[in-house]
């Protein structure tokens, strides 16, 4: 296809096209084409937040990647698909104070139903218990809700008062670059800790069990 065009043809153009293909997406299958985005980034979020807990480049957990991809494009991108477009049900009003109040919903309501989600769905893909999972759910769920409002009221402003409704995702999931770097690291973290603790503890176990053996048969 690009066979014959010169660099500044495919600069120029290649942007256009994909514009074009994904618009045309959009009036075919939205939630599929939402869906697809959606995957992407939060397999792409994934690998920057392992990057940043200081895994090599290209030596990351796959594993992991491949799961908050899958919880991205499953669960992501269909329910914020339906998501906007009840939001303007909820709020089919014209005023100053409509972008406010949308934003503010989304950062209580909204912010908190699908960062549970997303934590518990990846406990889930990790075949934790649900005891474990709802209890790291609820040592991070402020936290995670709190973080949220030093990124997205900003960007929201933006997602309310400006981009139209089926172009919104599109938006969002470019922020959500940074924040699926957050989420990430936040559902992950705990896990791992535990997982290490429960590890550590397993050892001194088996240790103090081979200790007592010791002393016993030296008696």
């Amino acid at each position: 296809l690009l066979q014959g065009w010169t660099l500044y043809e495919i600069l120029r153009y290649a942007p256009e096209h994909n514009w074009e293909a994904y618009e045309e997406a959009l009036k075919s299958n939205p939630v599929l084409a939402k869906m697809a985005i959606s995957g992407i980034v939060y397999s792409i979020g994934d690998w920057i937040a392992q990057c940043y807990e200081g895994k090599p480049l290209f030596e990351f957990d796959r594993t992991r990647m491949f799961r908050s991809g899958l919880v991205g494009f499953t669960l992501h991108g269909s329910l914020s698909h339906y998501y906007y477009q009840f939001c303007e049900t909820l709020f089919p009003f014209q005023g100053w104070w409509v972008v406010p109040a949308k934003v503010a919903f989304d950062q209580t309501v909204w912010a908190a139903i699908w960062n549970s989600i997303y934590f518990v769905a990846l406990g889930f893909l990790r075949f934790e218990s649900p005891a474990n999972i709802f209890r790291e759910l609820k040592a991070t769920f402020l936290p995670m809700l709190t973080a949220g409002w030093k990124l997205w009221p900003f960007a929201h402003l933006i997602t309310y008062g400006v981009v139209p409704v089926e172009q919104r995702l599109l938006w969002v999931d470019s922020v959500e670059l940074i924040w699926v770097t957050i989420l990430s690291t936040y559902s992950n973290e705990k896990s791992e800790a535990r997982i290490s603790d429960d590890a550590a503890s397993e050892t001194e176990s088996i240790s103090s069990g081979n200790s007592s053996s010791k002393e016993s048969n030296q008696s």
